[in-house]
């Protein structure tokens, strides 16, 4: 028998070894990624999307190299440490070796396959409420108050994440008021934990008042765009999905959290989810964004069905099928849980699962590769292509390029490929971008490199020249077709222009200066 400790670091271990095997390197960085290694450049307490812990993986990211190996090593790391708590949580409410081992797996076949693969701040997020919960069920197992400061800590940090932290909070505020754990509320430790949860957020909120609050007009954006095809059915379906592979993991979970005597005392923790979900119901969030939630469900479904396997006369036989039902039913699925295959295998493949809607990208039409795959191809074809148009330049005026695309994957990609060479930071106006955006120099730019946005029939009469000199062709690109206009002697007129939307897109974040 393995010792206690060993099974949790034997299994965070795996997590962390499939992360790096089962990807290949067909495939490049997603859009997104781009966008959030760029925040490494530009140190602060905020921008526009998220808080700023992201900023500092990606600053020491970059400060490594920046290599494939260093991006993957954050969401992959805290994916590990993610199984390593969940084990450790079933080991706490009295799991064995099977209750340990049945939930570290329940984790790793389930949608944190995909999630523990992108730099992203969704990885952390559920780090961050995974551990609150393991440190509140100590807290109520052994009374410490270390435990509270602990919970306060993780929270702290996940709003320096990702402010659904807040969503998290008022879940576990009215977890606590229904049920007889409300007492916490009182003691002078948790209001201590809930100061250091304040205290680490404390210069995320100073930033946020200072520029105008820009997450509520985030927010907004979401709302108009994105939430508003979210549907409470939708979403709901969707729960079941995410994690169908250990869904006879969970759900007993949560109804043992609700219902089972011997779980009392974590009641809490059931209505933490059913709180957690309602308020996302409620206020139209992404489907992903509940997947925090699960962790601490798969360690206590884990713990009540070995506990029920106690009794069975085929414990024996059935703890195998249990521990191995997970993995055959991700099998068939595992292509589109990691980048296992190149895109011509993926695309050869694609067809025998094109009923599951894994193929339809926001268009709603069926394409090659899945929208998140085509969106980690093509991008280091568009920064050669840039790189190739700027050493094309005179040397006499090649420095006074401004280099301007239509949304942050292009920016990103293009300083991200090109990181090691001579090449002006890429610009947009899209995201965190605004903030980045070059004040106008004194010297005239004497060249505008256009990515994505060139419009020949309308920008031709601003140029001295103005000819296309790239495009993206790799076929299962999300963005192919994008294309690399080149202007010679921009007029004043269309510079004025540029900075007037510059300053009208910013004033929209965070109001007229």
């Amino acid at each position: 028998m393995l010792p206690k400790r060993l099974l949790p670091l034997l299994l965070a271990l795996l997590k962390f070894a499939s992360g790096y095997l089962l990807a290949s390197r067909a495939y490049e960085l997603h859009r997104d990624e781009y966008l959030y290694l760029n925040y490494g450049r530009h140190l602060a307490w905020g921008y526009l999307e998220v808080p700023p812990l992201t900023a500092l993986q990606s600053w020491l990211t970059m400060a490594l190299g920046g290599h494939w190996f260093w991006v993957k090593l954050w969401p992959i790391l805290w994916g590990s440490v993610t199984v390593y708590l969940v084990v450790r949580l079933a080991q706490r409410v009295g799991g064995n070796w099977f209750a340990g081992a049945l939930a570290g797996i329940g984790y790793i076949v389930s949608a944190y396959a995909r999630l523990n693969f992108l730099f992203q701040p969704n990885s952390f997020e559920v780090l961050a409420f995974t551990g609150a919960v393991y440190a509140l069920v100590r807290h109520l197992q052994t009374s410490q108050p270390g435990y509270l400061y602990a919970l306060g800590m993780m929270l702290g940090l996940g709003a320096l994440n990702k402010y659904t932290t807040f969503f998290f909070v008022g879940a576990l505020l009215a977890a606590l008021l229904l049920t007889p754990q409300r007492r916490l509320l009182l003691a002078p430790h948790w209001w201590g934990a809930a100061a250091l949860a304040l205290l680490l957020w404390l210069p995320n909120m100073l930033w946020q008042l200072t520029h105008g609050v820009p997450f509520l007009h985030h927010m907004a954006l979401l709302k108009e765009s994105q939430l508003v095809h979210v549907s409470a059915a939708d979403f709901w379906k969707d729960q079941l999905l995410m994690c169908f592979p250990a869904v006879w993991i969970w759900v007993p979970g949560l109804l043992a959290l609700l219902l089972y005597q011997p779980f009392g005392k974590y009641r809490a923790v059931g209505f933490l989810y059913l709180a957690g979900l309602l308020i996302l119901t409620v206020l139209d969030g992404k489907s992903y964004y509940a997947l925090g939630y699960y962790p601490m469900l798969l360690a206590f479904g884990a713990v009540w069905l070995e506990q029920q396997l106690v009794r069975f006369r085929w414990a024996a036989v059935v703890r195998p099928l249990l521990l191995a039902a997970p993995v055959l039913v991700i099998l068939p699925m595992l292509p589109f849980l990691f980048t296992l295959y190149p895109p011509a295998h993926m695309q050869r493949i694609g067809p025998q699962y094109q009923s599951l809607g894994i193929l339809r990208w926001e268009d709603g039409q069926n394409h090659p590769l899945p929208q998140d795959y085509a969106d980690m191809v093509g991008w280091q074809e568009l920064a050669d292509k840039t790189w190739q148009a700027y050493q094309n330049l005179p040397d006499s005026t090649r420095q006074f390029t401004l280099i301007k695309c239509d949304n942050y994957g292009q920016a990103g990609a293009i300083n991200y490929y090109n990181r090691h060479r001579p090449l002006p930071a890429a610009h947009s106006f899209n995201g965190s971008y605004l903030f980045w955006f070059p004040p106008r120099p004194v010297q005239p730019f004497r060249h505008l490199m256009l990515i994505g946005e060139g419009n020949p029939s309308e920008l031709t009469p601003h140029f001295r020249t103005f000819q296309k000199v790239g495009e993206i062709t790799n076929p299962y690109a999300r963005e192919l077709g994008t294309t690399i206009y080149l202007g010679t002697d921009p007029s004043t007129a269309l510079l004025d222009r540029v900075y007037q939307e510059h300053h009208a897109a910013l004033a929209e974040w965070q109001g007229p200066e």
